[in-house]
């Protein structure tokens, strides 16, 4: 298991990240807002498409499962916001502000390990979820219409989510172990 070098104050002597680089984890990080604006607006109460009984149904809304709507999509940009640390100086030296471990260099793996691991999942879940997208649409309830392209123009982004993050990851880990 890696663990953060005792140098107190570490510099990274890494290259700059490339433009391209750079763009690809704010868009990583991007994806995943469409989807969660749509489950917030169900969290609030606004009808968007789904009907009785699929569980989404405005009437429902807000209440008792509008806490797990935001919650679930705070945590997803959350995650997405972590692809910033593959392009920024966070990634690769702790920051300031955390106490004892401030300006220690991070171990590459620490984050190419994680960061890896996640692009294969989301990419794995989300081209899944792309193929059988029609038949859960044809669920009972589900949006149609304007209500359907709504939902999957919010959704469709997800599917670039994992290449997104493992172009940065790869790129990172180029950077950091050459130079780094």
């Amino acid at each position: 298991m890696a663990t953060l070098t005792a140098t107190p104050t570490a510099t990274s002597t890494a290259p700059a990240v490339s433009r391209p680089i750079r763009w690809a984890a704010h868009a990583a990080a991007l994806t995943l807002a469409p989807s969660g604006l749509w489950r917030l607006a169900i969290a609030v109460g606004i009808p968007v498409g789904w009907g009785a009984g699929s569980g989404l149904e405005a009437e429902l809304f807000p209440g008792r499962w509008s806490f797990y709507l935001v919650a679930l999509s705070l945590f997803a940009e959350g995650l997405g916001l972590l692809s910033l640390g593959l392009v920024q100086r966070w990634g690769e030296v702790v920051p300031r502000w955390i106490p004892r471990l401030r300006g220690r260099r991070i171990p590459p793996l620490v984050a190419v390990v994680p960061a890896a691991l996640g692009a294969v999942a989301v990419t794995m879940i989300t081209v899944s979820a792309s193929f059988h997208w029609s038949t859960s649409m044809a669920a009972p309830g589900a949006p149609t219409g304007a209500g359907w392209w709504l939902m999957t123009l919010c959704y469709a982004p997800l599917v670039l989510w994992g290449p997104l993050l493992g172009a940065v990851t790869v790129a990172y880990w180029r950077r950091r172990r050459i130079h780094g």
